[in-house]
């Protein structure tokens, strides 16, 4: 007790991981410059002030989501899983992991914005592409790799953000069949 009243520990790390969450969801819902740290706070359930005590700013949130999932992934996953996971994730986020890994979709919203931002998403995209060169042994690896990621956030843009049909509808199961099916000519390793 302080001053006879009794003293309230506050969880950080359940409040720090309630603004990544609804940071998350805001930022591939509506992309980063249209999200405002008011609606991620209200979103999180807590108070702004929050956000800029345990990330500092909105540009250092949006690193901690694109690190959090996108990074997640590169960590846990094996090389020849990843395109098939990030594909998985994009086509149904929900249904990758227990919250649902946005990181990729975030990504396609927020491409473009602050130099921050688009300097987070640009290194996120590099460590994607250095881990994909590596499923091939052919000199332009690095190319191939770059292809195929440009391919994948392709299918992202068109389907989430574009919504253009037949892809916004497509089965993903089917979808990500043909994309590694034709993966596979550049990057022979994939699984």
């Amino acid at each position: 007790m302080t001053d006879g009243k009794p003293v309230r520990r506050r969880h950080a790390d359940t409040t720090r991981q309630a603004l990544i969450d609804a940071a998350a969801g805001l930022f591939a819902e509506r992309g980063y410059d249209r999200t405002t740290v008011r609606a991620i706070a209200d979103r999180a359930g807590v108070n702004q002030a929050l956000l800029f005590r345990y990330f500092g700013s909105k540009t250092a949130l949006f690193g901690e989501v694109m690190a959090n999932d996108g990074r997640r992934r590169l960590r846990e996953t094996p090389p020849e899983r990843l395109l098939e996971s990030a594909l998985r994730g994009l086509l149904d986020p929900a249904g990758d992991a227990p919250q649902g890994d946005r990181s990729l979709e975030v990504f396609l919203r927020s491409a473009g914005g602050e130099d921050e931002v688009a300097d987070t998403s640009r290194r996120l995209s590099e460590e994607y592409a250095r881990t994909l060169a590596r499923l091939t042994g052919e000199e332009d690896a690095e190319l191939r790799a770059a292809l195929v990621l440009a391919w994948l956030l392709g299918i992202g843009l068109t389907r989430l953000v574009v919504r253009q049909e037949p892809l916004a509808g497509a089965d993903p199961e089917r979808v990500c069949r043909l994309m590694l099916d034709a993966s596979r000519t550049l990057l022979e390793g994939l699984a």
